[in-house]
């Protein structure tokens, strides 16, 4: 499967992996860095979703995403990333995503606008929920200085290569590939959300993230699930 994914933000806050360690499929544990682990909200746009060497979709396979995700490691010590859940503004592939690899996608409302440097992502989910409004989010970011080399948190945050999610009984990893990130730092203009408690933590995120960041993407490639 490949996919491009464009004008990334990513948010990040540090956590105690007691807190995560029991939303990770079996067979993973939380990865670490420095005793801590971490929350992602990474907010982007999904750019033509394909298969094999067939040219992307143009319109279903192009949408915002917004995602809640933490960072784990399995027996083997392949380092991934589990997904607790994941906004996406088109329902093809949201019911695609769910049917056949029940990944966590929730169809939403949503939008990316780019002023200069500045870049504004809004999500606000349509399906049915609990409490009186739907989960939702409202970022904003300035991109500032440009990375030469990320630090050894930035690349932890950053760099990974597989996903890990339960299918079939199973915990899998679906590795993938794509070049280099470049990485900017950002300022944080606004960041209204309550998706990271939707997912099943609360309270992550009522103070500011440990680390922003900002690329303008990555063209990725996707292989099969294997069993982790």
């Amino acid at each position: 499967m490949t996919q491009s994914w464009r004008d990334v933000t990513f948010l990040h806050w540090a956590v105690d992996p007691a807190a995560v360690a029991p939303l990770l499929p079996p067979g993973v544990v939380p990865d670490l860095f420095e005793g801590v682990t971490y929350v992602g909200l990474v907010a982007f746009r999904m750019h033509r979703i394909g298969w094999w060497r067939l040219p992307g979709i143009p319109y279903l396979g192009s949408f915002p995403e917004t995602n809640v995700r933490l960072y784990s490691v399995d027996a083997a010590g392949r380092r991934g990333v589990v997904f607790r859940s994941l906004e996406a503004s088109r329902l093809a592939p949201v019911v695609t995503a769910r049917l056949f690899f029940r990944l966590p996608y929730r169809w939403a409302q949503m939008s990316v606008h780019q002023i200069g440097d500045t870049y504004w992502y809004a999500s606000r989910r349509r399906e049915p929920h609990q409490g009186p409004t739907p989960p939702r989010s409202r970022l904003g970011v300035r991109v500032t200085s440009a990375l030469d080399a990320p630090t050894p948190l930035e690349h932890f945050l950053t760099a990974r290569w597989r996903l890990h999610f339960a299918l079939g009984g199973r915990t899998v990893h679906m590795p993938n590939a794509h070049p280099r990130w470049s990485l900017s730092r950002a300022e944080l203009l606004a960041c209204d959300e309550d998706l990271i408690a939707a997912a099943g933590l609360p309270d992550i995120a009522s103070g500011p993230p440990d680390s922003v960041l900002f690329s303008p993407g990555v063209p990725v490639r996707f292989a099969k699930p294997a069993t982790a």
